[in-house]
């Protein structure tokens, strides 16, 4: 790798590494947003709630890294552009396809970035994100019991909390058991707390009192307490079991599923459409990179024949991704929208490579440009119009 191949290469992934955290971050925080209650609801800490949230990270990478190439490259070539730099390339003789050369190296590390995230992180991710679900969900002290409702917990147990405070402290606790019958005991609390050990999950009560009704006696034993344990083992962490669906499942599990998987019985299209998924996202950067520089890479003359290529670029890329999710989604019940999509992805990347090699610059119509040109004068004379005494 040269020296010249080296810069290039730098700009490129050092723009596209700040473009993946902005887009992802801005992402991820608006979707997060929406697991708030995790946190504030259930009683969970700050680092649960980012866990949690965070395990969803590789797929929104996954979309989110081929538009953050196309993006890079864009600014790279635009700066090249600016600084004169794409010019005195090519007035030394340095072809277009010699200068796209350092661009495939930095897809290059892309692509292989998104095969791995498609292939193991994105749906371990997924599988870790289902596992905690499923135990918070299980899980009926965390769940269940919510700030201010009487949660049935068993035939004749009802629970209530005033509310949750920071660090798990459970505040105006109330316990009405009467599932013996020979007694009913009542417990008020000041607060509390969960606690989960080896011997299972209680209901730590602290300074309150426990009211005990027998049968037959016309007085209720009452008894104050500082500290009191109240056994929740029945209800907490109860038994579920967790069935992954397709995306969850690793890229080798899509290649040869169980034949008695029951999913896959179900939804033996939606397995193939999946797999091809998989298989296509790490070919969309050498994609969306070669249309961009297809569009960009020739020196422009113009600011207004520049903008012209911008805009194609982010309209093919666009319609490209369109086209690859409507094909996904059609892939599940029609046997030709997968082969339509490689043939979309090769396509466009031998298009692109026939125009980079050949020099084509792809330039808007003479009279488009004048027409521009006539038109912000236009709009220029406007507002340099005096203004009336």
């Amino acid at each position: 790798m040269g020296s010249i191949d080296r810069y290039i290469f730098k700009i490129v992934l050092a723009s596209f590494a700040i473009v993946l955290v902005s887009l992802t971050g801005v992402i991820w925080i608006t979707q997060a947003l929406r697991g708030i209650d995790l946190m504030t609801s259930q009683g969970q800490t700050i680092l649960t709630f980012l866990g949690f949230t965070g395990l969803a990270i590789p797929v929104l990478v996954l979309i989110i890294a081929p538009i953050a190439l196309m993006i890079a490259v864009s600014h790279t070539l635009t700066k090249l552009a600016t600084d004169s730099e794409v010019i005195v390339m090519n007035a030394a003789g340095l072809s277009p396809m010699r200068l796209f050369r350092p661009f495939l190296y930095a897809t290059l590390v892309v692509s292989l970035i998104v095969a791995f995230i498609a292939s193991y992180m994105a749906p371990d991710g997924m599988r870790r994100l289902k596992r905690w679900d499923a135990e918070i969900t299980a899980d009926v002290l965390t769940n269940i019991l919510q700030p201010g409702r009487f949660a049935q917990l068993d035939t004749n147990l009802t629970v209530r909390i005033k509310e949750r405070q920071p660090g798990g402290l459970l505040v105006g606790i109330f316990v009405d058991d009467r599932r013996d019958p020979k007694e009913r005991i009542t417990i008020i609390a000041d607060h509390g707390s969960i606690l989960k050990n080896k011997d299972g999950s209680f209901l730590v009560l602290e300074d309150g009192n426990l009211q005990r009704f027998e049968t037959g006696k016309t007085d209720p034993a009452m008894v104050a307490f500082a500290r009191y344990a109240f056994d929740m083992s029945k209800f907490s962490n109860r038994s579920q079991d967790v069935t992954y669906g397709i995306r969850e499942r690793y890229l080798w599990e899509l290649f040869s599923p169980p034949a008695d998987d029951p999913t896959y019985q179900q939804m033996p299209g939606a397995f193939s459409a999946e797999l091809h998924d998989r298989l296509m996202a790490p070919i969309y950067p050498f994609a969306f990179a070669a249309l961009t520089f297809a569009f960009l890479g020739q020196p422009r003359t113009t600011r207004q024949s520049r903008n012209f290529s911008m805009g194609n670029a982010i309209g093919a890329v666009f319609g490209l991704r369109m086209a690859g999710f409507a094909c996904s989604v059609a892939a599940a019940k029609s046997d030709w929208a997968a082969p339509l999509q490689y043939i979309l992805l090769f396509a466009a990347i031998g298009g692109s490579l026939t125009i980079i090699k050949l020099g084509i610059s792809v330039e808007p119509p003479a009279r488009f440009i004048e027409a521009l040109n006539r038109s912000n004068e236009r709009i220029l004379r406007l507002f340099r119009r005096p203004a009336a005494a």
